[in-house]
């Protein structure tokens, strides 16, 4: 005869009650861990420029997952400064694998691909040679823009599993920045307008095209634009204070993939199959000519830039915001019968202090669509759209949109609570 049957109730409910307990526990939200960190000191004067590459910065280490990085500008005592002071064109952070002991790597070591002493890590987005492979990213915007990852979703790093034999995870800080004190032309400074800058070689010394008139390639490592006739030397030593959020990882965590588009995106499909066998060259940058040759300014006037691309995988938008630059008006990425993935508006400041700067774009609206609500399929074709002010024109201006897409939702986790009857709704017409 089977005796275990006979097992009394209440101990059957305590064993029940104690595993349910420690699976409980198990579920807890771990805790998000903080941390501040300064870059390397920079130094800029009145119109000087900024474009360094930091690497092995101060990082969390070990198998993580990160919930949220954000970026400033701040001067020696701590003061964060103002974007008519110091507009800060970009900030990225990028991932790599180095080989013990070897040298910390150039920043043009993944264009060179020369040795193997440095493996960079891209994110899962579709652009290609070296373009737009960063973790995060951000410019003017990043005091007002949400980066945190919800729960229970993060960006898994650190994973010893996925390092190769013989190296270890480090990271890459790059930061743009351009003083525009003292400058004869603010926003010509900061769309980086070859004019201004009298440049006509680009940073690796080759000659710029005729057309280009704007743009990254003037406004590269020392180079200097054009200041007021009254303008005097200020030099003054600079950071990045950035602050990285996380958690441990541990097997409740679902990982998020980060993808990055751009709406310069030149590509060829390879075959008829999915985005994957694509050809894509992300050009970053474009000009905004202005919609009248009168010299007559009409706040009407919008530029409207579309372009479609096929998604690799398919999965749930958890996350999504775009980037632009002045006299943006806001970017959409849509689905491939129309819906609206994500719409992410510019807020631009009214003030003087620093995160309410006025004429600069200050912070950009984020998405944040409820687990599931919001799919791509595999090879889906997406449009991405990024709008700007055509009243007057605007030279190296940016539409990427990023994205954190889960590849699977959330397991179901344990309850203690014990159905007792069907609750059935009814809909009265």
């Amino acid at each position: 005869m089977l005796h275990f049957f006979r097992v009394p109730l209440t101990i059957l409910l305590l064993a029940l009650s104690i595993t349910c307990s420690h699976a409980f526990r198990k579920y807890r939200h771990p805790e998000i861990k903080s941390a501040v960190f300064l870059s390397p000191k920079f130094v800029l004067d009145q119109g000087s420029v900024v474009n360094e590459y930091y690497s092995n910065i101060d990082f969390p280490r070990g198998h993580i997952a990160i919930k949220g990085f954000n970026a400033e500008v701040v001067d020696e005592a701590g003061h964060p400064v103002p974007l008519h002071e110091t507009y800060l064109h970009h900030w990225v952070i990028a991932r790599y694998y180095q080989r013990l002991n070897a040298t910390n790597p150039e920043h043009d070591d993944h264009q060179k691909n020369k040795k193997r002493d440095h493996i960079f890590v891209r994110n899962s987005g579709i652009c290609q040679n070296n373009s737009l492979g960063q973790y995060y990213g951000l410019g003017s915007e990043t005091r007002g823009t949400d980066t945190d990852v919800p729960d229970p979703y993060g960006i898994e790093v650190g994973n010893p599993a996925d390092i190769p034999a013989g190296y270890e995870e480090g990271w890459l800080l790059n930061v743009h920045a351009i003083d525009t004190r003292g400058v004869e032309d603010k926003l010509g400074c900061t769309e980086c307008r070859c004019d201004l800058y009298n440049v006509s070689k680009d940073e690796y010394g080759r000659p710029l095209r005729p057309d280009y008139i704007g743009g990254l390639g003037c406004c590269y490592d020392h180079t200097q634009c054009r200041l007021r006739d009254d303008s005097e030397s200020a030099k003054r030593n600079l950071y990045l204070r950035y602050t990285v959020k996380w958690i441990d990882w541990d097997e409740f965590i679902v990982p998020v993939k980060i993808y990055i588009f751009d709406v310069t995106d030149t590509w060829k499909r390879l075959d008829n199959s999915t985005g994957q066998n694509s050809e894509h060259e992300c050009h970053v940058e474009y000009n905004i000519e202005p919609c009248s040759t009168s010299g007559m300014t009409d706040i009407r006037c919008t530029d409207s830039k579309r372009i479609s691309l096929l998604m690799p995988i398919g999965g749930y938008i958890i996350y999504g915001v775009a980037h632009q630059h002045s006299g943006g008006i806001g970017s959409t990425l849509y689905g491939e019968d129309g819906r609206v993935l994500c719409s992410s508006i510019p807020t631009y400041g009214q003030g003087k202090e620093a995160g309410n700067e006025a004429g600069y774009i200050v912070g950009m609206s984020t998405c944040y669509p409820q687990p599931g609500s919001v799919k791509i399929n595999v090879g889906e074709t997406l449009i991405l759209e990024s709008n700007y002010s055509s009243a007057q024109r605007h030279t190296g201006v940016m539409g990427l949109f990023y994205i954190l897409v889960a590849e699977q939702l959330p397991k179901p986790r344990l309850s203690l609570r014990v159905p007792i009857a069907k609750q059935v709704n009814k809909v009265y017409a």
